[in-house]
């Protein structure tokens, strides 16, 4: 008796030359719908599965497979003897692969104008069930879900006629991760609360990485389907090396401060902090302003800008040792000119991209903590000047740049700032004075006249009793504290303006 394989895939790819080899192998090929009329069509040798159950396809194809005749044939114990007896009572032939790939669920709900009829009728039953039953059976069954397996199954199959335990375990595990991924995308499309008692995510191996944080770890970065375009997961890189772990860290801190301006805006990072932030009437002007903001900790670091690299601004770019450099485009010079560096990593990312992860997921021992993605912008914040004096038009300008970017800041956070470009950065000091003296210091003399920035409230008024020392002329931060008016009497005191905006942006 020949021995039997089971193929229905809405990924056709490879599996009419993997079927006619199955065939030359002795195997009779059972099919259904469009897979069985691909194959009858190109003269591969194939039964109908409704041949087999007696009975015929229903409900619009929705129930085909879902018959004791199948899943018998599918869960049976080849050596089993009671299993054996019943199956010759009931009519059940073994069947020995499983090859099946599920309806496009996820293509189909990423369609702008999927619907929900669209989006239910795409969600497979038959296809999982079958993959689970053979999966389970491995011991007995060749499971396959991917086109990339086919060659090896084949190819085992030719030398010894059967695969091997090991590799029907690895590909029934594959199954399960397919099969719960599957389930996870419904399982989330189907959800309506913000916080589900039970959080299904799924995401996809894109590269393994050479290392991780340190040399000692491994690594490896995943990608999200039915994710934003605006994301190193989806860029494309146009020269360089492979992305590290860091880099992939560090870039990603980049992208979430530039998409703060609608302006030119150029944008360098150091350990996922932000070293030099610049704007301009050009890309070029505003990578200087950042180059400038701090010329020493932006070599090696990593540049993110907004708008695409022409060959004035690669030229600028290429005198300084880079990490990567992250752009919607690069003009043809720019690329001849970035291109002669021979490890630079240069990426392009879809800038026009809406479309935001609500969601923000970062694992913790045992468990992970997830919370809305802080999108709180200066326009929906309650701002009000709290001093006697109002900011100027220029302080209106700086005020607004230094609230965009402490917010990306690790907390305590300030930053000083001009209307153009970032002076000095204090980040992640255990207390609010330490990460200010650090920004002052920075920034030296071109403080006065600056703003100053911070994250949070002052619970006493000795960051701003530094801040006027050091020469700056406006303040932005949240208010809040038991002890606001105290920051404001000094700052009334020392004639500057400041401003609260009732939101806080902590960033640990």
């Amino acid at each position: 008796m020949a021995k039997r394989a089971l193929i229905s895939v809405s990924n056709k790819d490879g599996i009419l030359e993997f079927a006619k080899e199955l065939v030359a192998l002795g195997y009779e090929i059972l099919s259904t719908g469009g897979t069985k009329k691909m194959l009858q069509d190109n003269n591969v040798p194939v039964t109908a599965v409704d041949e087999v159950t007696k009975f015929p396809e229903i409900l619009d194809g929705r129930v085909k497979t879902l018959n004791p005749l199948i899943h018998g044939g599918l869960l049976g114990k080849f050596d089993d003897a009671s299993h054996k007896v019943q199956m010759e009572e009931h009519g059940i032939e073994p069947i020995e692969i499983v090859c099946v790939n599920l309806y496009p669920f996820v293509e189909t709900i990423s369609k702008p104008d999927v619907t929900w009829d669209d989006a239910i009728e795409n969600i497979d039953i038959g296809g999982p069930t079958m993959l689970r039953s053979a999966a389970k059976n491995h011991q007995y069954v060749t499971v396959i879900v991917d086109s990339n397996d086919y060659a090896n199954v084949l190819e085992e199959l030719q030398e010894s006629g059967a695969t091997t335990i090991e590799t029907r375990r690895k590909l029934a595990a594959k199954v399960f991760r397919h099969t719960a991924a599957y389930d996870a995308y419904i399982s989330n499309y189907l959800t309506e609360e913000e916080f589900p008692e039970n959080l299904t995510m799924t995401y996809e191996l894109k590269q393994t990485l050479r290392y991780g944080e340190n040399p000692h770890q491994k690594a490896a970065f995943y990608q999200k389907r039915l994710s934003s375009d605006f994301s190193l997961a989806y860029a494309t890189q146009l020269h360089g090396k492979e992305l590290s772990y860091n880099n992939i860290q560090d870039g990603n801190a980049a992208l979430q401060i530039v998409k703060e301006f609608d302006i030119p805006a150029a944008v360098a990072v150091k350990h996922m902090n932000p070293c030099g932030v610049g704007t301009g009437e050009t890309i070029e002007e505003a990578f200087n302003k950042a180059y400038e903001a701090d010329s020493t900790s932006i070599f090696g670091g990593i540049i993110a800008l907004n708008r695409e690299v022409d060959a004035a601004t690669a030229d600028k770019l290429s005198g300084i040792f880079l990490e990567i450099i992250i752009a919607p485009a690069f003009t043809e010079e720019a690329l001849e000119i970035l291109t002669k560096k021979k490890n630079i990593r240069l990426m392009t990312i879809n800038f026009a991209q809406e479309k935001q992860d609500k969601l923000k997921v970062v694992s913790v021992e045992g468990g992970l903590l997830v919370q809305e993605d802080d999108q709180f912008g200066f326009n929906e914040a309650d701002i009000k000047v709290v001093t006697d004096r109002k900011p100027s038009e220029e302080e209106w300008k700086a005020i607004k740049l230094g609230w965009a970017v402490v917010k990306h800041v690790k907390s305590n956070a300030i930053v000083v700032n001009n209307a153009q470009m970032t002076l000095g950065i204090g980040a992640g000091q255990m207390n609010r004075v330490g990460s200010a003296k650090i920004a002052l210091e920075q920034a030296g003399e071109k403080a006065k006249g600056a703003v100053m920035a911070s994250d949070a409230f002052f619970p006493m008024p000795d960051t701003v009793e530094t801040a006027i020392a050091a020469g700056i002329t406006a303040i932005i931060h949240p208010g809040g504290s038991i002890r606001d008016q105290d920051s404001i009497d000094a700052a009334n005191k020392a004639g500057i303006t400041m401003v609260t905006t009732g939101v806080r942006h902590f960033k640990h």
